[in-house]
């Protein structure tokens, strides 16, 4: 299990400027690997009300099972579970996650069973990920339901630098900010 700190900024692109953003960093179709996020809540979306979000993520290779909390001091602790590409699988097929480790703990903590959350979205990702100056920029191509749409990420490791230096980023690039809202609250409206 891992607690880490998120901290990251976000702004939709068009696919032009995703396009023009994979020109701009020499990105080849080889650069991005795909991933499927498969989100849970309850069914009255107890998890939202709190404004915490579950996810399984599937890689080529393995899983994981990662819960999303906000953090006082800005950002979202994350807490995961590592899990087998069989288990993420099979936990996918059953629409249930895990009912042990440090994610089924968290959500015991707030009251609720790892038994009451069910599978309600899945949204599959191709992303491109690497290291900049400003911190880890991710290039997402998403889809969902009948939705497909882009958006540029930025990782870093404090909110207020962090901001400016995205903002700064989205100058030099030439880009508008379109705010995005998180994934999992595009893929159960997707």
């Amino acid at each position: 299990m891992a607690k880490t700190r998120e901290i990251e900024f976000k702004s939709m692109l068009t696919e032009n400027e995703f396009a023009m953003l994979c020109q701009h960093y020499q990105l080849t179709s080889d650069a991005f690997k795909t991933q499927t996020n498969c989100y849970f809540d309850t069914e009255d979306y107890k998890l939202r009300s709190l404004g915490w979000g579950l996810r399984i993520r599937l890689y080529a290779d393995r899983g994981e099972l990662t819960l999303k909390v906000p953090a006082a001091e800005g950002g979202l602790w994350e807490y995961t579970d590592a899990l087998t590409l069989e288990t993420a699988q099979t936990l996918r097929t059953q629409g249930t996650c895990l009912h042990t480790g440090a994610v089924a703990d968290k959500l015991q903590e707030a009251g609720l069973s790892a038994t009451e959350v069910k599978l309600l979205a899945d949204l599959t990702t191709k992303r491109a990920e690497f290291s900049i100056p400003e911190g880890l920029l991710a290039l997402d191509e998403n889809f969902y339901g009948t939705t497909h749409d882009f958006e540029l990420e930025l990782e870093v490791s404090d909110p207020v630098h962090g901001q400016a230096a995205f903002l700064q980023l989205l100058q030099q690039l030439h880009l508008t900010y379109r705010p995005a809202e998180n994934k999992i609250s595009r893929a159960f409206k997707g």
